[in-house]
């Protein structure tokens, strides 16, 4: 596992964006979080947590239990999720601490996909929360995909509260879940 950051480490990744017109110095090479801490203020939080959503960083594990907390935040917006996507994120996150096996997650999968279909066309929190949950039972790449739909389900939440909320509700969720990511450095 990867558990240092410097521009050449991000570079491998092919980000849109040069490293090196934020991280000057080119031999910096910092532990995550003394990483984070420092570019905090400077990259987006929504940059960091697709730098830190792969397996280079975390175990298969680890991000399905992030993909797992983020689809459950997403589903805790909506009034009343669909139970599939609800036993989605309970197999998920059984599956990742061995406690059900790929059939169960393959079948948790399959309904909850079934769950979104049903819903993508419309742009609210429940069918950004119903594809959070599904990414979350689909497998541990998906981590950022799962981090990605919350955040949408949160600025979709807020928009139909308060329209001027939703960019705040999008960073603000971000944020939320950079601080949970960083628990498992």
């Amino acid at each position: 596992m990867q558990t240092t950051i410097s521009n050449q480490i991000i570079r491998q990744f092919r980000p849109c964006y040069n490293p090196s017109e934020i991280i000057t110095d080119e031999n910096e090479e910092l532990s995550v979080k003394q990483w984070v801490e420092k570019y905090k203020n400077i990259v987006p939080p929504k940059d960091i947590l697709w730098l830190l959503c792969r397996n280079e960083f975390l175990s298969d594990k680890d991000l399905r239990l992030f993909a797992v907390w983020c689809a459950r935040e997403a589903l805790k917006l909506v009034e009343n999720p669909d139970k599939r996507s609800v036993n989605a994120c309970n197999v998920a996150e059984r599956y990742a601490n061995g406690e059900a096996t790929k059939e169960e997650l393959e079948t948790a999968r399959s309904s909850a996909y079934v769950v979104y279909v049903s819903i993508r066309d419309i742009c609210d929190a429940a069918s950004y929360a119903a594809k959070s949950a599904w990414y979350a039972a689909h497998n541990a790449a998906h981590a950022y995909d799962a981090a990605l739909n919350f955040a949408h389900a949160a600025a979709y939440y807020a928009y139909y509260t308060d329209s001027d909320a939703y960019y705040t509700a999008y960073d603000a969720a971000f944020a939320m879940q950079l601080i949970q990511l960083l628990g498992y450095f």
